[in-house]
């Protein structure tokens, strides 16, 4: 597996911050918002040539997220987005951040309310990437 490029982790770090420059706000009136959590982009990995998948934490919500490698661009982007992974294939939406940056997300965990630390979030992305990214169990027959 390809790893990331410092290039590539700045533009992740700045497309998280994009992220919550647009949505804090309206998340601190939620009333799941918990403090205790930021906005990061986690565990990030090519897939394909032309994306890279991850987790978005915010402070309410775990999403998986896909990012189209935006030199490859040669059209606009769909509304939304099918993504195959091995655990199986997932419907994804897209998003037009501040700053020109797009991603396609889909809410995974909706209630982060119970966690106590950012690293805490991080071990929860990490496990929900592992999990998407192995076959999916099937049951005896």
């Amino acid at each position: 597996m390809q790893t990331l490029t410092a290039d590539e982790y700045t533009f992740l770090a700045e497309l998280a911050q994009a992220y919550r420059d647009a949505h804090l706000p309206s998340i601190k009136q939620r009333s799941d918002w918990n403090p205790r959590l930021g906005v990061d982009a986690l565990c990030f990995q090519h897939y394909g040539a032309e994306y890279m998948v991850g987790a978005l934490i915010t402070p309410c919500e775990l999403w998986l997220v896909v990012v189209p490698d935006q030199s490859l661009l040669t059209e606009s982007m769909t509304e939304t987005f099918t993504l195959a992974l091995p655990s199986g294939a997932y419907q994804l939406s897209l998003e037009r951040l501040p700053g020109g940056y797009q991603l396609y997300k889909r809410a995974i965990l909706g209630d982060l309310s119970e966690l106590e630390s950012m690293q805490e979030a991080a071990r929860l992305a990490q496990q929900m990437m592992t999990r998407l990214m192995q076959p999916a169990e099937v049951p005896n027959a």
